[in-house]
């Protein structure tokens, strides 16, 4: 016997609402948990115990030279006549010649890398970006005094030549390719060689979560290879390739035993890149934290607080940039 079904009441809209389960976690979920929250704050802490040690050392040379420690251009640590006022600004003139020759390969070779290599020089490129990122300072400091500044002086030349008239690169000494030696410039392609691996990979991981569904909506639409990538890598990839740059900027400032190779160090602020001469805070801690007195040790602890607040700034804007971009925010979703 057929049995006739009525339909019922329509069902209250607060009866659609999806059930929240929750499941207690077990006690192996609950020491992992603990020992993942204790290894992220302990960053934090030391971070913030190397802040309080570099201001508690640095005490002694702020008292002795106030602000002027912002603005001296010498290092007479006797006479209190010392500070940062050369020695920042030619470590930051390094970090964006560094920058300048890094970011434009390294976004190049990112885009080449996720976009048009095929997938086995696709795996072969990655592995050698990721050895090049782990090659020491050291080797790249040798490689920049004993192969780089011998050949690149008679680009140095050719430049104080040819576009002499742009301030930087004016050269006021004879124009002999002998007197371009050690210069800003050539720290700064040196320190570029130390950079490109780290924008290179980050900028490819930023095009390579590009989504798919948009890629193949671009070609749908008869867009071409080149038009699918400026339409949706790049937009995709901007903040990614940004935050790429920042960070490679800090990797620059802090670079030491590569400027220490290459630099004759002076301290007095010259914009013309070309000529000898050049330092930066690293350099600074680097050659007189052996031989300095108390007060000189101080001085150093101040420069290296600078340069520390410095990067770690950059960090932060950078880390704010990738974690707000569409890739950043994929990245965190997964």
């Amino acid at each position: 016997m057929a049995v006739a079904l009525t339909p019922g009441p329509p069902s209250a809209p607060g009866d659609d609402r999806p059930r929240v389960i929750v499941a207690a976690p077990s006690f192996s979920d609950r020491i992992f948990r603990l020992v993942m929250r204790a290894a992220g704050l302990s960053v934090l802490v030391m971070t913030g115990l190397i802040l309080v040690f570099l201001i508690l050392r640095s005490l002694t040379a702020f008292r002795a030279v106030g602000f002027r420690f912002f603005t001296t251009e010498t290092w007479f640590i006797g006479t209190n006549q010392f500070g940062i006022g050369a020695i920042l600004p030619l470590g930051i003139l390094i970090a964006l010649i560094a920058l300048i020759i890094a970011v434009p390969v390294g976004l190049a070779s990112a885009l080449f890398i996720s976009e048009y290599a095929p997938p086995r020089l696709r795996r072969a490129l990655i592995a050698l970006i990721d050895l090049m990122a782990a090659i020491p300072s050291i080797i790249v400091a040798l490689f920049g005094l004993y192969f780089v500044m011998p050949r690149i002086l008679g680009t140095a030349s050719w430049l104080a030549q040819h576009l002499g008239f742009i301030p930087v690169f004016h050269f006021t000494k004879p124009n002999s390719p002998g007197n371009f030696v050690a210069s800003t410039f050539i720290a700064g392609v040196v320190v570029s060689v130390l950079v490109i691996p780290n924008v290179t990979s980050l900028s490819r991981q930023g095009f390579s979560q590009a989504p798919q569904g948009e890629r193949e909506a671009a070609y749908a639409l008869g867009s071409t290879k080149w038009g699918m990538v400026r339409t949706v890598v790049l937009p995709y990839g901007r903040a990614g390739m940004i935050g790429a740059s920042m960070l490679g900027l800090g990797r620059a400032l802090g670079e030491t035993i590569a400027v220490s190779f290459i630099l004759t160090p002076i301290f007095v602020f010259n914009s013309h890149v070309l000529q000898a001469g050049g330092n930066s805070v690293t350099y600074m801690i680097a050659n007189f934290v052996l031989e300095a007195g108390t007060k000189g040790i101080s001085a150093l602890f101040a420069a290296g607080l600078v340069l520390f607040a410095l990067t770690l700034v950059i960090n932060t804007i950078a880390a704010i940039i990738i974690n707000r971009s569409r890739s950043g925010e994929s990245a965190s979703a997964d």
